[in-house]
């Protein structure tokens, strides 16, 4: 019954087929707390248009739908959801000015996401992530790189989980999974992958500045485009 519940919170948000759940109820959470923060990121730096606040709370109800579904998830999974979703959603109330954001606001939201992430991760058995949670992941990455400065990763995490990773690893991981993708929409996903992979590529993690490696602008609009489309394909490919 809350699998069917997910079902129907969820396809109308994303287009799924009753195939796409495959992934994991905490996996789609983890997936879903990425796509969340991307879409404040978005809402805050593109111009505070409807369309991103309304794709944030969509994110955020599928997010809660997925714990919903999850029987495992433990009371202080849910304080961290909890947590994160409210400061999103303080996040979008804040004034239209870079000045009325809170200096330490970046960093706390970042620790939010990591957190969540993590527990979730670890809840789940330590299941590896699959494909479109680490291209999610990386895609917030990005966005931060973009607008607000460096995402801080979870280094202490950097042998063990997702968590603790950047391009550099992840990227890697995602091209290792691709070429084991098999099925109907396997072409389709392959086929859009190369050009993504190359702008988060371009990121520069290495580097503590806000440059790109190839020293071209940051595109953000396209990417966070790209990514959603990107893993929005390979939850129908599961």
């Amino acid at each position: 019954m809350i699998r069917r519940l997910l079902v129907l919170l969820c396809l109308p948000l994303l287009g799924w087929t009753a195939e796409s759940l495959a992934a994991t109820p905490l996996q789609l959470a983890q997936l879903h707390a990425c796509r969340a923060t991307s879409s404040l990121l978005m809402y805050r730096f593109e111009g505070f248009q409807d369309v991103h606040a309304g794709r944030l709370e969509q994110d955020l109800a599928a997010l809660a739908a997925a714990l919903q579904a999850n029987p495992q998830s433990s009371d202080a999974l849910r304080q961290q959801q909890q947590a994160l979703t409210e400061l999103l959603r303080a996040g979008s109330r804040f004034g239209h000015h870079e000045d009325d954001l809170p200096w330490n606001y970046a960093t706390e939201l970042s620790e939010a996401l990591r957190v969540f992430l993590s527990s979730a991760h670890q809840l789940d058995n330590n299941q590896a992530a699959p494909i479109e949670v680490e291209a999610e992941y990386l895609a917030v990455q990005y966005l931060y790189r973009a607008y607000v400065g460096l995402f801080e990763i979870s280094r202490e995490q950097q042998q063990l989980t997702y968590v603790g990773q950047d391009e550099r690893q992840l990227l890697p991981s995602i091209d290792g999974q691709l070429q084991r993708l098999a099925g109907k929409h396997a072409t389709a996903v392959q086929a859009r992958w190369p050009f993504l992979r190359n702008a988060l590529a371009d990121m520069n993690s290495a580097s503590g500045g806000t440059v790109t490696l190839s020293h071209r602008p940051f595109a953000p609009l396209i990417v966070d485009r790209q990514v959603r489309q990107f893993s929005s394909q390979l939850l129908a490919a599961d």
